[in-house]
């Protein structure tokens, strides 16, 4: 087991591993919030803590919604759960940044306990303090800065997933691996659920974002460059309305980085990215002109003042961010169209 710490702003434990409901502590009325994709791993949360009220949904982006927040609003205050109730969020990323957003304002404020379940929600969601939702005009328009007591990852229920949202997963921490210059990291094409070093590697990951937000826990400087490959990968999710899951829309955003920080003079990346894209084989994705994800692009949560910033690399553990010219956008969002259609991940 791989345990990790939080000192700011707020201390709490990560643990990594297998049986790590065992290190659990808490006290006072519980509620449980599940993945029905998870729901055995729940029930064991549940008989472990004793908790009575639970309330299953259904995982992926649709739960981000006003309503489905609102529906677990309504069931925490039909029980009269009172302000010293902790919440404790059983899923994937979606579940954990809803989770996480209904502690942060159900009676202004109640603590929660993060049980990630999948890679995604491990080595990213889960972690960091943010939480939120989704609107039609965009993705985490909504949300949040609350941080959980606690982050504890049961790695047993990384073997329920299908092999392609194992994977998708993978690339945030691959992301971690650019920001850091930590080419251990940037070494997925061998891990399963099984794999001896996953638990490491997991970790290792978790400690990169950690290191980042302890930092800058409300993303006023470095904590931006987590957004790395996020700004055109969200647009691109809002337009395709989630269908393309979030990690393939991160793996083609950070190919396009690449071609940016490729033409503004920095090493070339892209041999790198383009390795992680065939490994993970990504749904292909509809060509439409750049005119069509500016909207999307315009409405990203990064955008300070009127200027969108870009996290660029320029190197492994170098990275800028920075507001680029139009025509830069467009010229590389032409190449980095031809990539897609000569690796055969564009739709025709």
């Amino acid at each position: 087991m791989q345990g990790l710490s939080v000192r700011n702003p707020v201390p709490y434990p990560i643990l990594i591993g297998e049986g790590v409901l065992a290190e659990v502590r808490v006290e006072g009325p519980l509620a449980l919030l599940y993945d029905r994709k998870v729901e055995a791993f729940a029930l064991e949360v549940a008989e472990a803590l004793g908790v009575v009220h639970r309330l299953g949904l259904e995982g992926g982006e649709g739960a981000k919604t006003l309503a489905v927040y609102g529906e677990v609003l309504s069931f925490l205050a039909a029980r009269g759960l009172p302000r010293n109730t902790t919440l404790l969020v059983v899923g994937g990323g979606t579940l954990t940044d809803l989770g996480g957003f209904v502690a942060a304002t159900y009676l202004r404020g109640i603590p929660y306990l993060a049980f990630p379940t999948t890679t995604l929600a491990v080595v990213d969601a889960s972690v960091g303090g943010k939480t939120g939702l989704n609107l039609p005009e965009g993705k985490n328009l909504v949300g949040a800065f609350h941080f959980p007591l606690g982050v504890y990852a049961e790695l047993k229920t990384l073997r329920t997933l299908p092999p392609a949202t194992f994977k998708e997963g993978l690339v945030e921490a691959f992301k971690h691996g650019i920001i850091q210059g930590d080419e251990a990291l940037l070494a997925v094409e061998d891990l399963t659920p099984e794999s001896p070093r996953l638990e490491g590697y997991l970790a290792r990951a978790v400690a990169v974002k950690v290191a980042i937000t302890e930092k800058d826990p409300l993303e006023k400087g470095e904590r931006r460059l987590l957004n790395l490959g996020h700004t055109l990968g969200h647009a691109l999710e809002s337009h395709t309305r989630h269908a393309l899951p979030h990690g393939a829309a991160v793996a083609y955003g950070l190919l396009f980085a690449a071609l940016l920080g490729r033409a503004l003079g920095g090493r070339d990346l892209t041999p790198l990215v383009l390795r992680l894209l065939r490994w993970l084989a990504p749904p292909p994705i509809p060509l439409v002109p750049f005119t069509t994800l500016v909207p999307y692009l315009l409405r990203d949560k990064k955008k300070l003042s009127e200027s969108l910033h870009w996290v660029v690399p320029l190197d492994l553990g170098k990275l800028e961010v920075r507001p680029l010219p139009e025509n830069l956008l467009q010229e590389t969002y032409a190449q980095w169209q031809k990539f897609l259609a000569r690796e055969g991940f564009a739709k025709s």
